[in-house]
C-alpha cells in the first residue's frame, strides 16, 4: 500500500510540474497559434497573387496550379517552423529539417527520371517552343500536339495513334515545328523527256500552278532543273502555302500533281517511263550475235540487241526442272 501511495505522489508531482510549465507557456502557445493563423491566411493570399501573376506568363493550368500549391505549402511550412521556435522546440525543428532533407535526397535518387520529366515540363511551359495544335516532328514522331502536361507531350500522329513522349526527351532532342511561322514550302519532283524544250516546260508548269489551295501568290513559283536522270531530266517545282495542319500540305501537293499532269497532256509533254538499254558491243564486251543462235542476228549485223523474255507456264517450268534433275 505504501508503494502505491509513493507512486501516486510521484505522478502527482510530475503533473504539477507539467501544469506549472503549461501555465508559464500559455503566452507562447497563444502567440504560436496566432502565427499559425496568420501563416495560413498569408499562404492563401500568396497563392492567389502567384496565380494572377503567372497567368500573364503562361496559360498552362497545370503549371500555374503547381506553382501556386508550392508557394502555399512553403508559406505554411515556414509558419509552422516559426510556431515551433516560439514554443522553444528548436531541436524538433532541426530534426524535422534533417529528416526532410534525407527523405528528399532518397526520393530524388528513386524518382530521378520523373523529376527530370517534371523539370523539363516546367521549362517547356515557360519557354513555350510549341503550343497545342502545332504540327511537330520529334523523336521520330510526327503529328499534332494534343496536350502538354508536366510529364509528357501528347502527339496525335497522322494515322490516328496517340503518342505520349516524355518531356525530358522532347527537351533534349531536336524538334521541328512546322506551324510556327504558318507557312511551308513544297518541293515537288517531276521528270520530262530529253526531247522536250525545257524552257517551254518551265512556262507550262508555271501556268498550271494557278488555283492551288492555300498557295501564297505573293511568292513566285520556282521551276528548277535538278539533274540528268536515267530516263528523264528531273526538276523541282517549289511553291509556298499557308500551313496550319498537315492536310493543307497533302491537298496542295496532290492538286499540283493533277494540274501539272493535265497541262502536260494538253501540251503533249511526255513524262517518260524508266528505260534500260543493253549494249553488248562496248569495248571489252562480247558480241551478242556470237552468243545467240537459231534465228538471232548473225555476226556483223550490229551490236545493239533487244532481249525479250517470254513468261512460261509454271507447270512447264516444274517439268523442265524435273527433267534437269533426272
Amino acid at each position: 500500500m505504501t508503494e502505491i501511495n509513493e507512486a501516486f505522489q510521484l505522478l502527482w508531482r510530475k503533473l504539477e510540474i507539467w501544469l506549472k510549465q503549461l501555465v508559464l507557456m500559455l503566452p507562447n502557445i497563444f502567440l504560436a497559434i496566432l502565427v499559425l493563423v496568420v501563416s495560413f491566411y498569408a499562404a492563401k493570399l500568396l497563392r492567389r497573387t502567384s496565380d494572377k501573376l503567372l497567368i500573364r506568363f503562361t496559360h498552362s493550368s497545370a503549371l500555374n496550379n503547381l506553382v501556386g500549391t508550392t508557394v502555399y505549402v512553403a508559406a505554411l511550412t515556414l509558419g509552422i517552423f516559426f510556431s515551433l521556435s516560439i514554443l522553444k522546440l528548436d531541436k524538433t525543428v532541426t530534426t524535422l529539417l534533417a529528416g526532410a532533407g534525407i527523405i528528399g535526397l532518397a526520393l530524388g535518387f528513386a524518382f530521378q527520371d520523373i523529376a527530370a520529366n517534371f523539370i523539363s515540363g516546367v521549362i517547356i511551359a515557360f519557354r513555350k517552343p510549341f503550343v497545342v495544335g502545332d504540327v511537330i516532328d520529334t523523336n521520330d514522331h510526327f503529328g499534332t500536339i494534343e496536350r502538354i502536361n508536366l510529364r509528357t507531350v501528347d502527339i496525335r500522329r497522322q494515322t490516328g495513334e496517340l503518342v505520349k513522349v516524355p518531356n525530358r526527351k522532347v527537351f533534349e532532342s531536336a524538334l521541328t515545328n512546322f506551324t510556327h511561322y504558318g507557312i511551308r514550302r513544297i518541293d515537288l519532283k517531276v521528270g520530262v523527256s530529253y526531247a522536250e524544250d525545257l524552257e517551254r516546260v518551265q512556262q507550262v508548269v508555271k501556268e498550271a500552278m494557278v488555283g492551288i489551295p492555300n498557295m501564297i501568290t505573293s511568292k513566285e513559283v520556282e521551276v528548277v532543273y535538278e539533274e540528268f536522270g536515267d530516263s528523264s531530266i528531273n526538276f523541282l517545282v517549289r511553291y509556298w502555302i499557308q500551313y496550319k495542319r498537315q492536310t493543307d500540305f497533302v491537298y496542295a501537293k496532290s492538286e499540283a500533281i493533277i494540274k501539272i499532269k493535265k497541262a502536260f497532256d494538253t501540251h503533249k509533254i511526255e513524262i517518260p517511263f524508266p528505260v534500260t538499254t543493253l549494249n553488248f558491243g562496248v569495248k571489252g564486251g562480247k558480241d551478242l550475235s556470237i552468243e545467240l543462235k537459231d534465228g538471232q542476228p548473225q555476226q556483223g549485223q550490229g551490236h545493239m540487241s533487244e532481249i525479250k523474255v517470254k513468261a512460261k507456264d509454271p507447270d512447264d517450268i516444274d517439268e523442265n526442272e524435273e527433267a534437269a534433275e533426272e
